[in-house]
């Protein structure tokens, strides 16, 4: 937080003198307005008041206005109404004051009054029976009363009766397809640009801070990226020799290992236009919208050239065409891919127009659009190894208050498998544990206890666990631990739980996984035995079993069959693989019953003997298992060099790498306030 000077406060402190008092902003002019504006003056004209008559009765209309004779006329509208027309002497009189306030043109104007008949007949009666009462009134004297009969159309009335409701449909249409196009505010929001490219544009006006010095760990993926750019910068260099520069480049990697970042890099680096959207931006309800778009967007690019397209998770429009196709339908997202593939390579090739396309699932994606002359690369980003995370460590620590004690490169090594946004959850999740715990700096203990986090899901606090249900957690976890102790090929261990954590995890044994790429047979057996270490536990000590290995006996189900079924890892079945990662059989096995019979049986038969095998192993170990379960049970967590007081040095490790990472245990039942 920044020092406030006194003087600052003052009024007429310096901070004050130079400002500029800031003017209230303009209004930006919208075409709306001008609709607002004709409806406001059309509801105007239609109900603003007029010069109308004064409503009146036949008995005054007989009483006071016949009898005295001041009429001028009377016109019957429409059968309905009388409209009455006084003398202009009669107008003048004090007797019709009650005129001059009427209207714009005061008295002069008729009609007058008027009232309502029920029927023209029984009106014309009382008319005659009026003069007759007025010239028997007044001897020797005649009246006359002329009546005229009209019709008249409210045409205003019936042009609205017509259009107004065709009016309120257009309207809600209108609206409607504002809504369905993205609003106002995309290049999509109005309905006649519902088939325009949503793509962001970033340029001079609009750049993009990330740099490749904000991407680590993607060494070979930033070379291949930036020969790209280089490719835009310096176009002679490469085509002088009679090479043509690449049309596109393909991201392809796990979900978190910052194929968007290293996008965001190249919109940073090329100094060039940069087009950014997803791929489903393409996709619409409206036939032949996202055709549409990809046209508009390559005709922006064409525009723009040379620049650079990003297509974000393409495979929601490049998936492989025919399947899951609707019989006699019209497949919207497959006229976007035809159309994508025309763009891209077509007859009208454009030049100078580069894309960079990413994707966390390459193998749905359609043959023709990974072919060359399309996405001429595809560039790998895996998980990065030991150095990459390092230096992924390193950018996301930069912004932090560190206390002295951390090291990026042990926090590397406890995080092996780790993608890049893991690692960058791993630093926000230690400062937020820093912070409720009211330090001034993150310690390497927030550190350990944020991957804790991550990795074990929230620690259960106040779930309350009974006396023989700890007991039996403690077992299940020291034969895990026993098992990876004194099995060769396994992870080394880094740390024992019983403190419950995420949804239904009572406890866990956590490993320090290396960078490793290829497994053997008795690696993946002694994995399996290791996983088995709980159940068999349980069996010895307390000779029955219970519900808390279901999560082993799914992982080790699965290693069986990827064994015998893909790996070719098993002598009956022989070296055959039936893996088929693009679904390429359908609903159907490639595969007869007696085999997958075969299959089933060799899977039991493998893990019965490892079951066997471990259960030998920790019935000569028992004692062990005893003298862990009870410090397991009393300190909740075990560190390696508690499990070298009671296991001994580890047989196959001259130096644990866990020792490095390893720290004496800050309790994690009750942390730090």
């Amino acid at each position: 937080m920044s020092d406030i000077k006194p003087q600052d406060l003052k009024p007429g402190g310096d901070s004050n003198r130079n400002q500029k008092p800031k003017m209230p902003p303009v209004p930006k002019f919208n075409f709306y307005w001008i609709y607002g504006v004709v409806a406001v003056v059309f509801l105007a004209t239609l109900f603003m008041p007029q010069d109308v008559a004064l409503k009146t009765t036949w008995f005054k209309v007989q009483n006071d206005m016949i009898m005295t004779n001041d009429i001028e006329k009377i016109v019957v509208v429409n059968k309905e109404r009388a409209e009455i027309y006084l003398k202009k002497e009669a107008v003048k009189s004090d007797k019709y004051k009650e005129l001059k306030d009427r209207g714009f043109f005061g008295d002069e104007v008729g009609p007058h009054y008027y009232f309502e008949i029920g029927d023209v007949n029984q009106f014309s009666t009382d008319l005659n029976n009026a003069r007759a009462i007025y010239e028997k009134n007044n001897p020797g004297q005649t009246i006359q009363v002329p009546v005229e009969y009209v019709t008249q159309r409210n045409y205003l009335g019936d042009i609205l009766g017509w259009i107004l409701p065709f009016v309120l449909l257009i309207g809600l249409w209108m609206f409607v397809m504002r809504r369905m196009g993205g609003g106002a505010g995309g290049a999509g929001g109005q309905i006649f640009n519902i088939g325009k490219s949503k793509a962001q544009l970033f340029d001079k006006e609009n750049l993009v801070k990330v740099t490749f010095k904000d991407v680590a760990g993607l060494d070979e993926a930033k070379v291949e990226i930036m020969e790209i750019v280089d490719f835009l910068k310096n176009p002679k260099k490469y085509t002088n020799l009679g090479g043509k520069i690449p049309k596109g480049a393909l991201l392809v990697g796990p979900p978190g290992t910052g194929k968007t970042l290293l996008a965001k890099a190249v919109a940073g680096e090329a100094g060039v236009p940069f087009f950014s959207l997803s791929g489903s931006d393409f996709v619409e309800m409206f036939v032949g919208v996202g055709a549409s778009r990809v046209r508009d967007l390559f005709r922006q690019a064409k525009e723009k050239a040379p620049c650079i397209i990003f297509i974000d998770e393409i495979d929601a429009v490049g998936r492989a065409r025919g399947r899951n196709a609707i019989q006699g339908g019209n497949d919207e997202r497959e006229n976007t891919l035809n159309q994508l593939l025309t763009e891209m390579d077509g007859f009208a090739t454009d030049l100078g127009v580069i894309i960079l396309a990413a994707t966390n699932r390459p193998d749905i994606l359609d043959a023709a659009l990974l072919r060359p002359g399309r996405f001429d690369r595809q560039i790998s980003i895996d998980k990065p190894d030991l150095n990459g995370r390092e230096e992924i460590f390193k950018v996301h620590l930069k912004p932090l208050k560190l206390g002295e004690d951390v090291n990026p490169s042990k926090l590397a090594m406890q995080t092996a498998g780790f993608a890049g946004a893991d690692i960058a959850n791993v630093c926000n999740e230690a400062a937020l544990i820093a912070a409720r715990r009211n330090k001034e700096k993150i310690e390497m203990q927030d550190f350990h206890d944020a991957v804790d986090r991550i990795i074990g899901g929230l620690e259960k606090k106040n779930k309350l666990i009974s006396a023989e249900e700890k007991q039996i957690i403690a077992y299940h976890e020291s034969g895990h631990a026993i098992m990876g102790w004194f099995l060769e090929g396994l992870d080394p261990l880094v740390k024992v739980s019983i403190v419950p954590r995420g949804v239904a995890a009572l406890g866990y044994a956590q490993y320090l996984p290396k960078d490793q790429y290829l497994y053997t047979t008795e690696q993946m057996k002694n994995m399996m035995m290791m996983t088995l270490g709980g159940r068999v536990a349980e069996d010895i000590v307390f000779g029955k079993i219970s519900t808390g290995a279901q999560n082993d006996l799914e992982r080790i189900t699965k290693m069986a069959y990827a064994m015998v079924s893909i790996y070719g890892m098993n002598p009956k079945v022989g070296n055959v693989s039936f893996h088929d990662p693009h679904n390429e059989y359908g609903f159907t096995k490639p595969y007869s019953d007696k085999t997958a019979e075969m299959i089933d049986i060799e899977v039991r038969n493998m893990i019965n003997e490892c079951y066997a095998q471990t259960k030998t192993l920790l019935t000569a170990k028992k004692g062990m298992l005893e003298s862990l379960a009870k410090l397991l049970l009393e300190k909740e967590i075990l560190f390696p060099h508690d499990l070298e007081q009671v296991l001994g040095p580890r047989p196959f490790d001259a130096k644990p790498e866990s020792e490095a990472i390893a720290q004496e245990p800050v309790s994690e039942t009750n942390p730090t306030s």
